[in-house]
């Protein structure tokens, strides 16, 4: 599979995108860096970064794009595609369910109000740390290191790690994640041990990234499991499918509506400032931008994917 090239867009990519960026950034001054992981606080919060890259693997980029973040939760959607690779769905939506919450993305609120008490999807806090659990593996070294290792394949990029400081810092600040964890354990959706489940989370979360392997990841799911440029199948179609139909539902937090309203594609958000979108058959895109709005996206990163939507007429629907 081979990708097709649209001499237009691309012209225009490599025209545009720095001068877009730079509009984009003006934004940043009206978010915030995260803060209660203390470790992502030292982010620079004006900066802006993107890549775009096509099927051949071809890359239009723009911004700092040399720096390095951590996945956070945009690691959530590829963990739930090894779940389903490693399960089946039966076994992972017994765990969570398939509906968006309009809940932040670290409330326990409807885990004690709705029966039977699982989360409500799979890319918040809660719904994540289920999905954890259920990563191959018969110890909690064994299962990041199963992670790490898809997430590799997936990147094609052999010396992606896990940064030991957003690690501990995110590990030693997790109350909320813990409270979530342990209610989930009374409630009978966890199986293992609690503190060995959030290991396994927090590392997948401090995955560190740049705009190209983000963009590279998102290729992947662009190209519906394969990977276009090894021309290699990674992922099960279905799979996919899932993944990316959550990604339009709950990707973007509780901001999921107005992004789907405003972008219209498929992505995924984390509070490093990091965005993961795709142009179904077309483009995989990595963008981060660290000062994030109210609803915990990058204000700036989501300023830029609405221009680029609307310039190029991207959206789905």
């Amino acid at each position: 599979m081979r990708h097709q090239q649209h001499p237009d867009i691309w012209q225009q990519l490599q025209t545009h995108l720095g001068e877009w960026v730079i509009q984009s950034k003006a934004q940043a001054p009206k978010g915030h860096v995260a803060t209660y992981i203390p470790e992502l606080a030292n982010a620079s919060e004006d900066s802006l970064s993107i890549c775009v890259m096509d099927g051949s693997g071809a890359t239009v980029t723009a911004g700092e794009t040399d720096c390095l973040f951590t996945l956070q939760s945009i690691s959530k959607v590829f963990t739930l595609m090894l779940a389903l690779i490693d399960h089946g769905e039966a076994v992972v939506f017994s765990k969570v369910g398939m509906e968006p919450t309009g809940d932040d993305f670290n409330s326990m609120l409807k885990l004690e109000l709705v029966e039977p008490g699982i989360p409500f999807n799979p890319l918040i806090n809660a719904g994540a740390i289920a999905i954890s659990s259920l990563i191959g593996g018969d110890t909690p070294e064994k299962q990041i290191e199963r992670a790490l290792a898809f997430f590799r394949d997936i990147a094609d990029n052999p010396s992606l790690a896990i940064n030991q400081a957003v690690f501990k810092s995110e590990s030693d600040t997790a109350h909320r994640n813990r409270s979530l964890a342990y209610f989930l354990k009374d409630n009978g959706v966890l199986d293992g041990e609690v503190d060995d489940i959030l290991r396994v989370y927090f590392s997948h979360c401090s995955i560190e990234v740049s705009c190209k392997d983000l963009a590279r990841m998102a290729l992947v799911l662009a190209y519906d499991g394969v990977d276009p440029i090894r021309n290699k199948r990674l992922i099960p179609r279905r799979y996919v499918q899932i993944a990316k139909t959550f990604m339009i539902t709950c990707g973007m937090y509780n901001a999921s509506g107005e992004f789907a309203m405003n972008v219209g594609l498929p992505a995924k958000s984390g509070v490093s400032g990091g965005i993961l979108t795709i142009v179904p058959g077309r483009y995989g895109i990595g963008v981060v931008g660290p000062a994030l709005n109210r609803k915990g996206n990058s204000t700036a990163g989501v300023h830029l994917l609405e221009t680029l939507s609307r310039e190029f007429d991207w959206s789905l629907f």
